[in-house]
């Protein structure tokens, strides 16, 4: 299993349209194969900063459903919103 942690930070104004749009992201990457669990929080300090976790099976999983043309063309109408671009980092549990 890898983790995929996702920032985004939202301009000013559009967080609930953002909200709306971001919603149909997650419910869309829940039906991708691989797809095993996902949160979205809130940054305490920056309640325009928005962090996902999610669980995939694999990383080709997630890299499949990342270089989708569905998540390609749910993302076109989330990225306007945006005023930075959104950050991915891939994360696999440490042999530690």
């Amino acid at each position: 299993m890898i983790r995929v942690l996702i920032e985004r930070h939202i301009a000013e104004t559009l967080e609930d349209a953002y909200e709306q749009r971001a919603r149909k992201v997650l419910q869309q990457a829940i039906s991708a194969p691989g797809f095993i669990s996902g949160e979205t929080l809130s940054d305490s300090h920056d309640p325009n900063h928005r962090i996902t976790l999610a669980n995939w099976r694999s990383e080709a999983d997630w890299d499949r459903w990342y270089r989708s043309q569905e998540r390609r063309d749910l993302m076109s109408e989330l990225v306007p919103m945006m005023d930075r671009e959104e950050i991915i980092t891939v994360l696999q549990q440490s042999a530690i």
